[in-house]
C-alpha cells in the first residue's frame, strides 16, 4: 500500500476526510496496544468524534503491568478495557491509533475504517482513511494537530495525556522527532498538569520489578559497547522494555539489547544511543528472517515464534547462543 496522503496535504483536509468516515448512528471501536502515546491518541480521537457518533469505546490488546502506565490510567481516569471484553456486534466502525493491523495478531482480524499511526508503513495497512506519518516522533503529535485543525482546545486531562505521550515516545526528544513534535509539545504545555506528569514519571518501580532487576544484573553481559541481557522466560514482555531503557543509561554502552521468551515467542528489545547505526534496520537484519522485526533509529523490537527458529535454538540452553551469534553480526 502506498502512503494515502501526499506530505503536502493540509491537516484541515485530512480532518475533513477523517470525519466523513463516521455517521451520527455509528458506534466506534478504537483499538490500541496500550502505552502513553496510544492511550492519549485514543483519547484525542474520542474527543474529535464527540457528538459526531453515538458512542466510542477503547480496547487494548495488551495487559498493562508497567507501574507508570497504571499510574497514568489512574491519575487521568482513562477509560479502556481489554479486547477480550469486546463484542464486535456492538461496533459499526473500527479505528486503530499508534499501531497497524500487522503489529499484533489480535489486530489483524479486523477491517479498519480509520488508521492513524507514526510507525513505518506495514503491508496490509489499508483503510478508508489511513494517515501514517513515519517521520513523526509520536502519534500524539498527529492527534494534537487534528485537535488544533478542529479548533478544539484540549481539556487539562487530555492535554496532560498528549503531552506525556509525546514526552515518552520521543524519550524527551532524544529519539527521532521533527519540529512538529516540538511544536505540539510547546502548544500543550500551558494546558497540561505538569504535577501529574511528574507523579506518573516517578511511578517506575514495584517490588516485583526489583526482582527482575536483580536477575538482569546477574545476566548482564558486555560485548564491546553493547549491553546484553537474556532474561529467559518472562510473563510480561514489558519488563524487557523497562530493562532496556534502564541499562542504556550505562556510560559504557551505546546499545542495550534485552531478550526473553514470553509464551511461545522470543522477544528482543533494542535501544540505541549512537549516531551511525539504525536500531530498526539492525533488528530486521538480525531477526527478520524468522519473524517480525523493525522500529526506529533508537528503538526497535523483534518478535519470533519459537517454533520458527532453527531447531537447536528452540531449546532454552541453545537459545542464548543463537542470540549471541546473531548479535555478532551487528
Amino acid at each position: 500500500m502506498k502512503h494515502p496522503f501526499p506530505k503536502s496535504t493540509p491537516v484541515a483536509e485530512k480532518l475533513k476526510r477523517l470525519l466523513k468516515q463516521v455517521d451520527p448512528e455509528d458506534t466506534v471501536g478504537i483499538l490500541i496496544n496500550a502505552d502513553p502515546d496510544a492511550m492519549s491518541s485514543a483519547m484525542a480521537l474520542q474527543r474529535l468524534l464527540w457528538r459526531r457518533v453515538k458512542k466510542t469505546w477503547v480496547f487494548r490488546t495488551n495487559v498493562i503491568k508497567r507501574a507508570d502506565n497504571l499510574a497514568m490510567i489512574k491519575l487521568l481516569n482513562i477509560k479502556e478495557q481489554h479486547i477480550r471484553k469486546l463484542n464486535p456486534a456492538r461496533i459499526s466502525k473500527w479505528a486503530i491509533v499508534d499501531s497497524q493491523p500487522r503489529h499484533h495478531e489480535a489486530l489483524s482480524k479486523f477491517r479498519f475504517d480509520i488508521i492513524i499511526d507514526h510507525h513505518p508503513l506495514s503491508p496490509g495497512s489499508a483503510a478508508a482513511f489511513a494517515d501514517i506519518r513515519e517521520d513523526y516522533g509520536a502519534t500524539a503529535t498527529m492527534m494534537t494537530e487534528y485537535l488544533r485543525a478542529a479548533k478544539i482546545k484540549p481539556s487539562p486531562r487530555l492535554a496532560t495525556a498528549l503531552f506525556y505521550g509525546i514526552k515518552t515516545d520521543t524519550d524527551n526528544f532524544v529519539r527521532a522527532s521533527i519540529p512538529n513534535d516540538i511544536e505540539a509539545f510547546r502548544y500543550l504545555y500551558p494546558f497540561a498538569n505538569i504535577h501529574i506528569v511528574k507523579m506518573i514519571e516517578s511511578s517506575e518501580m514495584t517490588r516485583k520489578t526489583l526482582t527482575h532487576f536483580r536477575t538482569a544484573l546477574e545476566n548482564l553481559v558486555f560485548l564491546k559497547d553493547k549491553a546484553w541481557i537474556h532474561m529467559g522466560k518472562v510473563n510480561d514482555p514489558d519488563i524487557l522494555v523497562i530493562l532496556a531503557d534502564f541499562f542504556l543509561k550505562l556510560v559504557e554502552s551505546t546499545w542495550c539489547i534485552v531478550s526473553g521468551v514470553c509464551g511461545q515467542k522470543l522477544i528482543v528489545i533494542f535501544r540505541h544511543a549512537g549516531f551511525r547505526l539504525d536500531a530498526g534496520k539492525i533488528a530486521q537484519k538480525l531477526f527478520g528472517p524468522w519473524g517480525a522485526a523493525g522500529g526506529h533509529k533508537s528503538a526497535a523490537r523483534a518478535e519470533i515464534p519459537v517454533e520458527a527458529l532453527p531447531a537447536p535454538a528452540q531449546e532454552e540452553t541453545e537459545l542464548k547462543e543463537f542470540i549471541l551469534n546473531r548479535m555478532k553480526g551487528m
